[in-house]
C-alpha cells in the first residue's frame, strides 16, 4: 500500500462494526514529544484482542499516528480491553510506529482496509495478570478527560509506575526454587494467552474447503494437516516464556540470598567454583560484593548458614540445567513440527492439483476437450470408459497427470505469492490459460506479496515485497529444472510494490516503497559481483509502478510519488546510463500492469487516485506517444499479466471496495477483450507474474 493520505481510501470498503470507544476523537491526543513519551496504551475489545496478541500487532485509528510515530523499539506498551476494562502487559515495541503495517488488520475477511492503521509490532516483555481499572486508574488519573476515556500517551513517570504495579504479578510468589521442570513450566505458564484473552466472536480456524463431494476424506486430511500450526505456536510459547523469565528468576533468587546474608550476617560464599554458567549468564564467585573482614571467623561461628546458602546455589544450578534440557527438547519438537508442517503444505498443493484435474476431466468440454482427456487417460494406462472419468482418476497417478498431458512451459504464466482474500501466499504456480489448468510447484521459503520478479539464466528471481505486516529485502531464485528455491543476495533496503526487469544479464529492481516512503532508487543485481549495486535513480519517486523491458531499454510508468498518482513515464537506456522522460499517459495510474505486445507497451488498468480503472493505453516507441486502447471488461488493479503468443492475459487483481477478482481477461487483436471465470486458481491479487522466455536467454520481466 502506498504511503500518504491517499492510501487511506485506496481500497474503500464496507465499514465494519467497531467499539465507539476505539474510534476516539482528536481530543484524546495528549501530544507528548518523543523525548517525553515513556509508554503508550493501545485499545482493543473482546473481538480484537485475540488478533492483537496472536499477530503481535497493536493498532489505533489514524488520528493517533501523531504520537504512534514517536514509538521506537523497546518502548513499554500496554493493551486496554474496553470490554472488561482491564489493562494487559507488559509489552514492548518490536518496531517503530508506522502506518499500515497490516493494512487489513482487524477486518472481517481481510479484504477491507483497517480502521486502525497507526500500528506497531510488539513482543511480550513480561507475562502478567491483567489489571482492573480501579488498580491502574490512580496512576494515570491525570490522563482521564472523561469518566471512562483517557489519553493513551504515558510520560516516563507513569510508565515506570505502571510497570512496577505489574511486576509483582509476573512470577508466582515463592520462597524456594521449583524442584523440577514441571514446576518451572507451571510458573511460566501461569498467565498464558488463554488467561489474558477473553475470546471474542468471529474467530475462525484456517480450513481448506474442497467442494467435490467425492473428496470428503481428502478434505479431512487437508484440514487436519493444519493441526501443526497450533502445536508449533504452543511449543514456541513454552520456549519463549522460559527464555524470558528464567533469568529474572535467577536474579530474584540471588537477591534473596543477598538479603538473607544481610539479615543473618551470612558469610561471603568463597568455596564455590570460580565461575558458574547458567544458561548463558556467568555468575562470578563474588556474588555479593562486601568487605570480607572477619568472614573466616563468621564461617566458623555459623557453618550451618553457609552450608544452607551453598545448598541453595547448588539447587539453583541444577534447576537451570533442567531448564536448558527442557529448552533443548522443545527446540527439537519445534523442528519436527515445522518439518511436518512443510510436508502438510506440499500435500495440500498436491490435493489442490488433484481436485483441479478431477474437475477438468469431469467437465471435458470446459477444459481440455474430449480428445485431450482421452489421450491423457490412455497415457495414464486407464482401461475404463471415459463415461465416468472422476472415478478413473481417483488415485495417486492423477498427481502426475500434468506431466502426462504435455503442458508446454512456453505457454504458461508463473504466478508468485500474493493474497487470495483469506491468507497471504507462498505458493508458486504454473498457470496454463489456454486450458485453464494450474500446476503447483515448490513454494517459496515464506509468504510474499507486492513483490517483483524477473528471469535470469533460466531461473526465476523474486525480490522484495512483504507478508502483510513487514516489508522484505530478501531475494530468492527458482530453478524449474530441479524445482528448487535458492536464497540470493538481499536488496539494499526493504521495499515492496516495486518493479523489475532484466537487461544484459543483470536484474534491475525499480522504485517501490516501504509504506512510509516512495522510492526513486534503482538497484542492479550483478552476479559477477554477487550483490545488488545502486545505479542511476529514476527522475520521480514511484510506488506501485509498472515497468517492462523492450528492445534492451527499461520503461517505468505511473505509480505513487507520496503525494499523488502519476501519469508520467520514463525510460532507461543502459548505453546512455540515464533516465529520460517520455510522453505521459493520458490517465494517472498505479498498481497497474505493463506488458510488451507486438513491439508495443500496454498499460493495463490500475488505480487513478480515486477509483480502479479498466482503461488501456498503448505506447509505440517509434511514435513516442500513448494512444487509448480498448478498455478491459472490468476495472482492476494489482492484477497479474502476461503475454503468450498472440494474447494478453490479465489475471485476478482487485476491484474497488477491496473485492478480490477470480476472473481472467484475454485480449487478441481484432477480437477485443473477453472475460472468463477461471476454475484453476480462484481469487488472487498482489501477485507477481512472469512468462518464461526460453528463446531469449537472460531476458524477462515483471508485469
Amino acid at each position: 500500500m502506498a504511503a500518504g493520505r491517499k492510501t487511506q481510501t485506496f481500497f474503500a470498503s464496507k465499514s465494519i462494526p467497531s467499539s465507539p470507544d476505539l474510534v476516539s476523537s482528536s481530543s484524546s491526543v495528549r501530544n507528548l514529544g518523543k523525548n517525553h513519551l515513556g509508554g503508550v496504551i493501545f485499545g482493543c475489545n473482546n473481538n480484537t484482542i485475540t488478533e492483537c496478541l496472536s499477530k503481535q500487532l497493536f493498532g489505533l485509528p489514524a488520528q493517533h499516528f501523531s504520537y504512534v510515530k514517536n514509538i521506537d523499539p523497546g518502548l513499554p506498551l500496554f493493551l486496554f480491553n474496553y470490554s472488561n476494562r482491564k489493562l494487559s502487559g507488559i509489552f514492548e515495541a518490536a518496531s517503530p510506529g508506522q502506518m499500515n503495517i497490516n493494512p487489513y488488520g482487524w477486518t472481517t475477511d481481510g479484504s477491507e482496509r483497517t480502521l486502525y492503521p497507526a500500528q506497531v509490532q510488539i513482543l511480550v516483555r513480561k507475562h502478567c495478570q491483567p489489571l482492573p481499572e480501579n488498580q491502574f486508574k490512580p496512576i494515570i488519573s491525570d490522563n482521564y478527560y472523561t469518566e471512562t476515556h483517557f489519553w493513551f500517551e504515558l510520560d516516563h513517570a507513569q510508565a515506570t509506575r505502571l510497570i512496577s504495579l505489574f511486576a509483582p504479578l509476573a512470577v508466582a510468589p515463592s520462597t524456594s526454587v521449583p524442584r523440577n521442570t514441571a514446576k518451572w513450566r507451571a510458573i511460566f505458564q501461569a498467565f498464558t494467552l488463554n488467561d489474558v484473552v477473553e475470546k471474542g466472536e468471529g474467530f475462525k480456524p484456517l480450513t481448506l474447503e474442497i467442494k467435490d463431494s467425492n473428496h470428503s476424506s481428502q478434505k479431512s486430511d487437508v484440514a487436519s494437516s493444519f493441526d501443526g500450526y497450533n502445536q508449533i505456536s504452543e511449543a514456541h510459547s513454552d520456549v519463549k516464556l522460559v527464555e524470558q523469565d528464567e533469568k529474572e528468576v535467577i536474579v530474584m533468587k540471588l537477591k534473596e540470598l543477598a538479603r538473607c546474608r544481610e539479615h543473618q550476617d551470612l558469610p561471603t560464599l568463597c568455596n564455590v567454583e570460580d565461575t558458574a554458567v547458567m544458561n548463558g549468564i556467568q555468575l562470578e564467585h563474588k556474588y555479593f560484593q562486601r568487605e570480607r573482614t572477619g568472614a573466616e571467623d563468621k564461617n566458623e561461628d555459623n557453618p550451618q548458614s553457609s552450608s544452607e546458602c551453598q545448598s541453595i546455589i547448588t539447587q539453583l544450578i541444577q534447576e537451570v540445567q533442567e531448564l536448558k534440557a527442557f529448552n533443548t527438547e522443545q527446540t527439537q519438537k519445534i523442528g519436527i513440527l515445522e518439518q511436518k508442517l512443510m510436508e502438510a503444505e506440499m500435500e495440500i498443493l498436491l490435493l489442490k492439483d488433484h481436485r483441479v484435474m478431477l474437475e477438468a476431466v469431469s467437465n471435458p468440454s470446459d477444459a481440455l476437450g474430449n480428445d485431450t482427456v482421452i489421450e491423457a487417460i490412455d497415457e495414464l494406462h486407464m482401461d475404463q470408459s471415459v463415461s465416468n472419468p472422476s472415478e478413473e482418476l481417483a488415485n495417486e497417478t492423477v498427481i502426475d497427470s500434468f506431466d502426462e498431458l504435455h503442458l508446454d512451459p512456453n505457454e504458461s504464466i508463473y504466478l508468485i505469492g500474493g493474497y487470495d482474500g483469506e491468507s497471504w501466499l507462498s505458493s508458486l504456480n504454473s498457470y496454463h490459460p489456454s486450458q485453464d489448468m494450474i500446476k503447483s510447484l515448490r513454494p517459496m521459503s515464506s509468504v510474499r506479496s507486492y513483490s517483483s520478479a524477473a528471469q535470469l539464466n533460466g531461473e526465476l528471481y523474486v525480490f522484495g515485497g512483504g507478508n502483510g505486516y513487514v516489508w522484505y529485502d530478501t531475494v530468492e531464485s527458482y530453478n524449474p529444472a530441479n524445482d528448487e528455491w535458492t536464497l540470493q543476495p538481499p536488496l539494499n533496503q526493504e521495499k515492496g510494490s516495486l518493479a523489475g526487469a532484466t537487461i544484459d544479464n543483470k536484474i534491475f529492481a525499480i522504485g517501490g516503497g516501504n509504506g512510509m516512503k516512495s522510492f526513486s532508487e534503482v538497484e542492479m543485481l550483478d552476479l559477477d559481483v554477487g550483490r545488488w549495486i545502486s545505479t542511476r535513480s529514476m527522475l520521480e519517486k514511484r510506488f506501485a509502478l509498472a515497468a517492462a523491458e523492450l528492445n534492451g531499454v527499461l520503461y517505468a510508468t505511473g505509480g505513487y510519488d507520496g503525494n499523488d498518482y502519476l501519469n508520467s513515464a520514463e525510460r532507461f537506456d543502459p548505453r546512455e546510463h540515464s533516465w529520460t522522460k517520455i510522453a505521459s499517459m493520458n490517465t494517472k495510474r498505479g498498481s497497474h500492469s505493463l506488458v510488451v505486445f507486438n513491439e508495443k507497451l500496454y498499460a493495463l488498468g490500475g488505480y487513478d487516485g480515486n477509483t480502479m480503472v479498466p482503461s488501456v493505453e498503448i505506447f509505440d516507441p517509434r511514435q513516442g506517444s500513448w494512444i487509448c486502447g480498448e478498455p478491459m471488461v472490468n476495472p482492476r488493479g494489482y492484477s497479474a499479466a502476461g503475454v503468450i503468443k498472440d494474447s494478453i492475459y490479465v489475471i485476478g487483481g482487485i476491484k474497488m471496495c477491496g473485492t478480490v477478482i477470480d476472473t481472467v481477461e484475454t485480449y487478441k487483436d481484432g477480437q477485443g477483450w473477453k472475460e472468463t471465470r477461471t476454475k484453476a486458481h480462484g481469487k488472487r491479487c498482489f501477485t507477481s507474474a512472469i512468462v518464461f522466455s526460453h528463446d531469449l536467454e537472460g531476458q524477462g520481466g515483471f508485469t
